[in-house]
């Protein structure tokens, strides 16, 4: 438990330097948006593909399984975050806003690590397939919440093919096949994936620095929507995996995935549609400084 609430407040010190470079002028719109892409297109998928280079590869039987829990979860989350904005305090407008922050979370960026973290490299894997449909699902629900359905549902075929998805494809065959890469092919990707957070956390601070440090503490249902980002959206993925009886292994990585904060293509999203900037950078920051306490608390569940 200490050392994982040592590598929440890690990560989080990494979200307050990319606060401090925007303050300092060393960070600004047009770097975080060369960064994100970076991140996004080249260190991502690295760090996918580096979790199924190590010495041991993960059981591929697994992948099915992983594949319909991950799905079956983002119906629920889906779900519930069509429905609970409808209850929270806030106007009709930003209902959208909420529901994408309700719906999806951090796990590209925040989920991998901390999935190493507890469960050891490979359960990164696992990670990756479970969280297959958030990178296809997240350019269709996504865009039509914060877009208030401006280009309404439709599915962009090119996120088949997206560097994410293409390094999901590789990872599976890696595993499938049983192939272990030497390590003048496998150290390059690690140390590409390894860029991979501490680039996105330092983006989020960026753009937590646009908004008022008193407008960040001083919205009610920002706290109301953490809570239910945080703790009860997780708890019930804990009580309906305990109730379908799956795998103790995947219940419980994937029970931590959906603890994450905020995702960080919110942030993104935003920008594009010039929508929601300042509700979704303050969710994103509420909800990465209390995941430091609530992912160890969330722990103690499993």
């Amino acid at each position: 438990m200490d050392a994982i609430v040592t590598q929440m407040i890690i990560l989080f010190s990494l979200v307050i330097v990319g606060y401090y470079s925007s303050k300092r002028g060393m960070m600004d719109a047009a770097f975080d948006r060369k960064l994100s892409e970076l991140v996004i297109n080249i260190t991502c998928p690295c760090l996918i593909l580096s979790s199924v280079m190590g010495d041991t590869l993960p059981d591929k039987n697994l992948i099915l399984p992983l594949l319909v829990v991950g799905f079956a979860t983002y119906i629920v989350l889906i779900g519930a975050s069509f429905l609970l904005p409808r209850y929270m305090p806030v106007k009709p407008t930003d209902r959208g806003i909420y529901s994408f922050m309700l719906a999806f979370g951090n796990v590209g960026f925040i989920g991998y690590p901390i999935v190493a973290s507890i469960f050891g490299p490979s359960a990164v894997f696992y990670a990756c397939i479970l969280n297959f449909p958030s990178t296809l699902l997240i350019f269709v629900f996504g865009t039509l919440f914060i877009s208030g359905g401006q280009d309404k549902m439709r599915f962009d075929w090119s996120t088949l093919y997206s560097p994410a998805m293409i390094a999901s494809y590789l990872s599976i065959l890696i595993v499938v096949t049983g192939w272990i890469p030497p390590r003048v092919i496998s150290t390059p990707f690690h140390l590409l994936g390894n860029v991979t957070v501490p680039a996105a956390l330092l983006i989020i601070g960026s753009s937590i620095a646009q908004v008022p440090i008193r407008r960040m503490f001083g919205n009610p249902s920002i706290y109301l929507m953490s809570v239910l980002r945080l703790m009860l959206i997780p708890l019930l993925i804990l009580f309906l995996s305990r109730l379908c009886h799956i795998d103790e292994t995947i219940a419980n990585i994937n029970v931590v995935l959906a603890a994450m904060p905020v995702a960080s293509y919110g942030t993104l999203f935003c920008i594009k549609y010039e929508n929601g900037e300042e509700i979704m950078a303050e969710g994103t920051f509420i909800t990465t400084l209390f995941s430091v306490m609530s992912i160890p608390l969330i722990t103690l569940f499993l």
